[in-house]
């Protein structure tokens, strides 16, 4: 395969392939954050890239309990050899899902198949018969269940001159599990800071092969025969003894070697990252070709005490290859048989961003798509936490497992088509607050009026599907309801009260001028410059302000969840008359995901008692809500963000009093 070219010709032909390449054109427009439950999702590290093996949502608000998902498929070695295919699938979606603690181990996965096949055609039937066999055979030998599946057996395009083209024969593999501590994942992001080194597990026990890979598609070949999973005993006992180390808190990150090989695992390891590189000696792995391309199913993990990480493999009957460690230098140098090579990661995370940014000029034009490109790596989150600050329960005086209530009430105030309730209503019920479930067609009966709640949050979601607009639909709610209109005009009239808008709930205070009720013109929310709904989480700074919410976390620079497709400020006075309370970090896109002028996040009124803000707190008050937060802030039991509706709290509490 290499005769006529060089590995370092062949990479980037194999990080511009389209399962290989960045993803972030479809990540950045999916919600990621809804229920304020998600502890791991795609993106991962400080300029957040796709990167994670595994998606982990917890089971509640209170508890360190969660749910684990992964997928796996090898279409291309299903190509060379059906029954590969499906044992590669399966054996992907494990590799995935192993950086989680599942409960139970093994033993506590599901599996789920999705088969994609062109049945009816000459041998294909056959092919599929084989696979499922093999997908059967493969997961009992595992100890795993396929309670559940769907079938996609048409599979095959027609075309008027008769020609035909079939689909690859595939089968998708969902993997699930019980997660004992949510925060125990382990995520690809290199730790670069830390004296550590890099092992290898070769989980195919088979000779590695180009069968089927992502190189030899770069170069239109089939490259000879498919990698397997040759010993079930031994795969299964590398996931036990994986598990137990990520339990153990010994794995300081790990990534899964597929498609694109062994060297695109190392180089995904450090794009999350500006600083930072590895040294890698891959001689141990046999020819170099092979052992950069390969893709038999393998896991890379970086550990600080390597001496007991090999010894608890050892008891399982595990072998690790050394095969590098983190250096400050920005670059992978490789050591092969007395050959050096060196690979420049940002160069190269560029060639591997690129198919992105080629997918995304067509859903959020050149100008946009862009501006993404330029600006990704140029974005870090950086934090400034404030000096009072000491990430703990006690230091808000709040009680996560508080029963009693505590007569200072709040509303959460929803239309059709809100999402975000649930977790706003933690959010306030954490900070001291009882809290009542208030829908419009409450307000609007007259069964609700208010009169005994000193704070209502108006929440994130999509009103009346935003049919009409964002939060268009909701006011007309208000205004054109009178008792609804009423019990509202009676709320904000009242000097006790506090009031909050968020995403959703910031777009419909911007609609009914509550913010700036004098105004004669007032601002208004417009759709992102991309013209589609921003999912990311970005560092945003808190100017000198006088919210109640927010005023105590000026200075603070944090991360936060933002999941928009109206969020563009209007602001027709400029920004500098308004009562800014919250910007983005930058005012470049992507990190103001939707061109507000000045990067502004979110203003409130002049005597600081009603917010309207974008960005979504109430989905970022734990460190494990976070997609990125600095390593020693993991162990938190709280983000400032909490401060907010504590502030809330003692200020109605005061108000009362």
């Amino acid at each position: 395969m290499f005769a006529t070219i060089s590995f370092e010709e062949l990479l980037p032909e194999v990080l511009k392939l389209e399962a290989v390449g960045c993803k972030d054109w479809l990540t950045n427009k999916v919600d990621r954050s809804v229920t304020g439950r998600v502890a791991m999702q795609q993106c991962a590290g400080e300029i957040q890239l796709p990167l994670n093996n595994l998606g982990v949502v917890a089971l509640d608000y209170q508890g360190t309990r969660g749910v684990a998902t992964s997928i796996g498929h090898a279409p291309a070695a299903a190509l060379l050899c059906a029954e590969a295919g499906s044992r590669l699938a399966i054996a992907e979606a494990l590799t995935n899902l192993v950086w989680a603690p599942i409960e139970g181990g093994l033993s506590g996965v599901s599996l789920s198949a999705n088969w994609m096949w062109p049945c009816k055609n000459e041998g294909e039937d056959a092919r599929l018969y084989a696979a499922v066999k093999a997908a059967s055979d493969f997961a009992q030998a595992l100890g795993l269940n396929i309670p559940t599946g769907k079938d996609s057996l048409s599979m095959t395009q027609k075309y008027p001159d008769g020609k035909k083209v079939y689909a690859p024969g595939t089968v998708i593999i969902s993997a699930a599990g019980e997660v004992s501590d949510i925060r125990k994942a382990v995520s690809p992001v290199l730790n670069p800071s830390l004296d550590s080194a890099l092992l290898y597990i070769n989980l195919s026990r088979t000779a590695l092969t180009l069968g089927g890979s992502s190189a030899a598609q770069a170069l239109g070949e089939a490259g000879g025969a498919a990698p397997d999973v040759a010993n079930v005993a031994y795969f299964a006992a590398a996931f036990t003894a994986v598990q137990a180390l990520v339990e153990k808190g010994l794995v300081l990150a790990g990534h899964d070697v597929s498609s694109g090989g062994l060297v695109t695992t190392l180089l995904e390891m450090c794009f999350a990252n500006l600083e930072g590189g590895l040294e890698v000696d891959l001689t141990p792995l046999g020819a170099l070709s092979t052992a950069l391309f390969a893709e038999n199913p393998a896991l890379v993990l970086q550990v600080q005490d390597v001496v007991q990480v090999k010894e608890l493999l050892h008891r399982h009957g595990v072998e690790a290859v050394a095969i590098g460690c983190p250096t400050p230098v920005r670059t992978i140098r490789l050591f092969h048989n007395g050959q050096k090579y060196k690979l420049n990661v940002d160069e190269l995370r560029d060639v591997w961003y690129k198919p992105s940014y080629l997918l995304d000029r067509r859903q959020s034009g050149e100008r946009q798509a862009k501006a993404r490109f330029e600006n990704y790596k140029n974005q870090p989150i950086r934090y400034r936490f404030p000096q009072h600050f000491t990430g703990t329960f006690a230091e808000y005086g709040v009680d996560p497992r508080r029963r009693t209530a505590s007569g200072v009430r709040a509303a959460i105030i929803r239309e059709q088509g809100s999402q975000r309730d649930r977790e706003t209503a933690w959010a306030l019920h954490l900070a001291g607050f009882d809290v009542k479930d208030v829908h419009m067609t409450d307000l609007i009966s007259g069964v609700e009026t208010l009169e005994d709640v000193n704070m209502v949050v108006f929440v994130g979601g999509f009103a009346n599907a935003d049919v009409l607009g964002s939060a268009k639909g909701w006011a007309g709610a208000f205004l054109y309801n009178p008792k609804a209109k009423q019990t509202l005009e009676s709320f904000y009239a009242r000097p006790d009260t506090l009031s909050l808008g968020i995403c959703n709930g910031c777009q419909l205070m911007m609609e009914l001028g509550l913010i700036t009720p004098s105004d004669p013109q007032k601002p208004r929310m417009l759709h992102n410059d991309s013209h589609k709904l921003e999912s990311a989480f970005l560092g945003v700074e808190i100017p000198q302000n006088s919210s109640v919410m927010l005023g105590s976390l000026s200075g603070a620079a944090l991360g936060i969840w933002v999941a928009h497709g109206e969020g563009k400020f209007e602001l027709p006075l400029g920004a500098e008359r308004y009562n800014v309370a919250l910007r983005y970090a930058y005012d470049a896109y992507p990190a103001n995901p939707n061109g507000s002028p000045d990067a502004v996040a979110g203003i409130c009124s002049a005597d600081g008692r009603h917010l309207a803000m974008m960005p979504h707190l109430e989905c970022s008050i734990y460190p494990w809500t976070c997609a990125y937060i600095p390593l020693l802030h993991r162990s938190d039991e709280v983000t400032p963000w909490i401060e907010a509706f504590v502030n809330a709290r003692r200020w109605v509490e005061k108000a009362k009093s």
